[in-house]
């Protein structure tokens, strides 16, 4: 099957001209294509709101209002937004928020430390999370799936990748880590860290780009307690973590700090319900409360 997200329009019109859609969005380093991308003119998309003097909200002179300069978005720029946006009309989704214990993986990272640095791996907490997530996507396999452009036939995986959405000056990038559920702790996160540092010289290669089973994307070394991850098709999930908070709780009468990281499990309503979600992400958190049940 074919990642590449495209109208069954685009996709006649790339026969007639003889394109490899597949080859298309390698090149351009994403999975919707638009007739735009084939040469041809987009379709015309709604009318704009349009303010109380009938102008559109987008074009409107910014500088009746005061001092307003031009900035250009760059191609990748664009070539995102056009994808952010055709995700999220194209996807009926629904976020579910949930938080895990990460105290087990915090002493369990502080115990490896000195292994850690005698490898000269950082073993971060994002490694921890991808390795739950594999174990999740093979517990929960209606999470690693597609579906189809017209939405008649599931096609489910029998690999998981896990996209790491990596945030660079030239815009959000999301590189693959492949087999995850096959790879070690010290893989994972030397795989990350590579990654990660690629894509922030645009060094990525496209074939490390593209056929996610499911993506994360961290936001907890920025901050924020919650948000809503948009997904990014044909993956059917994406799971967003923000900044772990001391939380206090109860053992009986008497009150304990635990460190929670929040966790947001944006879905395609289409195939997955809140049900499944709620399941998923529970077990999802059972497994970051006792790490060593998806390592050993």
């Amino acid at each position: 099957m074919s990642d590449v997200i495209a109208s069954p329009s685009v996709r006649a019109m790339a026969r007639e001209k003889g394109m490899d859609l597949d080859k298309l969005a390698a090149d351009l380093g994403r999975q919707t294509i638009g007739r735009e991308d084939l040469g041809g003119t987009a379709p015309a998309a709604s009318a704009p709101a349009a303010s109380a003097n009938g102008t559109s909200y987008w074009d409107i002179d910014h500088s009746l209002y005061g001092t307003a300069s031009a900035e250009p978005m760059s191609r990748f720029a664009q070539l995102s937004a056009q994808n952010l946006a055709a995700a999220q009309s194209l996807i009926p989704a629904v976020t579910h928020h949930d938080q895990a214990d990460v105290s087990a993986i915090e002493a369990l990272r502080a115990a490896l430390r000195p292994e850690a640095q005698a490898r000269r791996i950082r073993l971060t907490a994002l490694a921890f999370h991808a390795k739950a997530l594999a174990r999740c996507l093979r517990e929960f396999p209606r999470f690693n799936a597609s579906l189809s452009s017209d939405g008649k036939t599931l096609f489910v995986k029998d690999y998981v990748h896990v996209g790491i959405a990596v945030d660079t000056a030239h815009g959000l990038m999301v590189p693959v880590i492949r087999d995850v559920d096959k790879k070690g702790l010290w893989q994972i996160a030397a795989e990350i860290s590579d990654l990660a540092r690629r894509a922030q010289d645009r060094k990525v290669r496209p074939d490390e780009m593209g056929g996610a089973s499911m993506t994360i994307t961290n936001l907890g070394g920025i901050g924020g307690t919650a948000f809503t991850p948009i997904v990014n098709p044909p993956e059917l999930a994406i799971l967003g973590i923000t900044r772990t908070q001391t939380v206090t709780v109860w053992d009986g009468d008497v009150p304990r700090p635990v460190p929670m990281v929040p966790l947001d499990l944006s879905y395609d309503h289409r195939v997955i319900n809140g049900a499944d979600a709620a399941r998923f992400l529970s077990f999802y958190a059972a497994l970051l409360g006792e790490p060593k049940r998806m390592l050993f």
